[in-house]
């Protein structure tokens, strides 16, 4: 699969093949929340703090009742927030995180 594929690309740190997987998957399926949530994973670890948070928002709002994913979605929140010192919004997401 093409979720598989970028998942090995970022084990070896190749980022840039692994968001573009991720997007080519994204233009197959546009609604799946998980897919989302591996792009700004990616986005992330290249240091896209802002880019990978909007990223993770969007998963939020196509989860439904994925549980786990929002819990994932609002970590990396947390840490996108944390990092650019919105220590204030770290807090309110990681609460999010914990299903408060």
């Amino acid at each position: 699969s093409l979720a598989g594929r970028a998942e090995q690309q970022r084990q070896t740190g190749d980022y840039a093949g692994a968001a573009a997987t991720l997007e080519r998957a994204l233009r197959i399926q546009p609604q799946e929340a998980y897919l989302w949530n591996r792009l700004a994973r990616v986005r992330l670890e290249q240091g896209l703090g802002s880019q990978a948070g909007n990223l993770a928002a969007r998963s939020n709002a196509l989860a439904g009742d994925q549980a786990k994913l929002k819990k994932n979605n609002w970590d990396l929140i947390a840490t996108v927030r944390r990092q650019s010192g919105d220590l204030q919004g770290a807090l309110e997401a990681e609460r999010l995180a914990d299903g408060g």
